[in-house]
């Protein structure tokens, strides 16, 4: 059973194919959200919901419940009148059941082949030790070594080692064992954030993507938007340190930053990072100089708290053979 539905029939010149669902900090579903309403894309196709989604909630609205809808998957395209390469944007405002998933991005890869798309680019975010004050950093996977090297010009830092989990990271990965290339472009985000939306990070992965496809993007509204967002988690902090009464409170500049430091424990890390902390930890057990490298990765992530003893007892156990 086909459960595409294609509502226009069109030409297109060599399209990429765009895809986002949403995901922590919401960076990628914002930035093709925006790109899809900037660029004025129209609607291709869609996917029907049944099958890949099931309900989860209701809606209230003005103290209305209304009744619950299937989240929505739509195709859009946008002809580039300057440029060789058409795009196609692919939105969702949900994940699906990702026992699902498999059938799902086949759906959505059979439209891209219909439209010999051979490229697909995803967004993502990348969970950092970083402050909501600073410049949103892009990072970067790519399906092959040819992509990898190509990108590298942009002063975007390759993602080495780790996972982009989800839709966002899991479709490029059904799309290259499709045969088809790309690469995801990743904007880091605060660790104490990943559940506030972040058009900082938006824009920078956007701003990215318009230097690989020399597209003009005006990202500034969602810089605007990021500002909005700066102050408001500047006046929460001040209230922390404030308190009600509007004066000094006991909690200073290093209980704010325990706060956010915390906030960045609670969440989880991504299993790629675990993994590679136990492995740090079982190297340093017969070579103490990967120590240093295991300490960075703990401060980077703001877990060497929790692995405190655990680290220490590297060094009283190299000592005791030692003795």
């Amino acid at each position: 059973m086909d459960t595409t539905k294609i509502k226009r029939k069109i030409r297109l010149k060599k399209p990429y194919l765009i895809v986002a669902w949403p995901g922590m900090g919401d960076v990628a579903y914002k930035a093709a959200h925006y790109l899809m309403e900037y660029l004025k894309a129209e609607e291709l196709a869609s996917i029907e919901a049944e099958g890949f989604f099931y309900l989860t909630g209701s809606v209230i609205q003005s103290g209305i419940l209304e009744a619950p809808q299937l989240p929505v998957s739509k195709f859009y395209f946008w002809k580039n009148k300057t440029g060789k390469n058409d795009l196609i944007i692919f939105l969702s405002n949900a994940q699906p059941d990702l026992s699902k998933a498999d059938i799902y991005s086949q759906a959505i890869l059979t439209l891209a082949k219909k439209f010999n798309v051979d490229t697909v680019v995803s967004f993502a975010s990348m969970p950092q030790a970083t402050d909501h004050t600073q410049d949103s950093h892009v990072w970067f996977a790519a399906t092959d070594q040819k992509i990898k090297e190509s990108l590298k010009k942009f002063n975007f830092s390759a993602l080495e080692d780790g996972q982009i989990s989800g839709m966002n990271g899991l479709f490029l990965g059904m799309a290259k064992k499709a045969g088809l290339k790309g690469f995801c472009l990743l904007g880091d985000i605060p660790l104490y954030t990943i559940q506030i939306e972040n058009p900082k990070a938006s824009a920078a992965v956007l701003d990215g993507l318009g230097k690989i496809l020399n597209i003009q993007i005006n990202v500034q509204p969602l810089k605007e938007q990021a500002k909005v967002m700066e102050n408001e988690i500047n006046k929460l902090l001040d209230y922390l340190k404030l308190g009600t009464s509007g004066q000094p409170s006991p909690i200073g500049e290093e209980e704010v930053e325990l706060i956010k430091k915390t906030l960045g424990q609670l969440t989880k890390l991504p299993i790629s990072i675990k993994e590679k902390i136990e492995k740090l930890f079982e190297e340093s057990k017969t070579n103490i100089t990967k120590a240093n490298e295991l300490k960075a990765e703990l401060d980077k992530w703001n877990v060497y708290k929790e692995h405190e003893d655990r680290f220490l007892d590297l060094f009283r156990k190299n000592n005791d053979k030692g003795n």
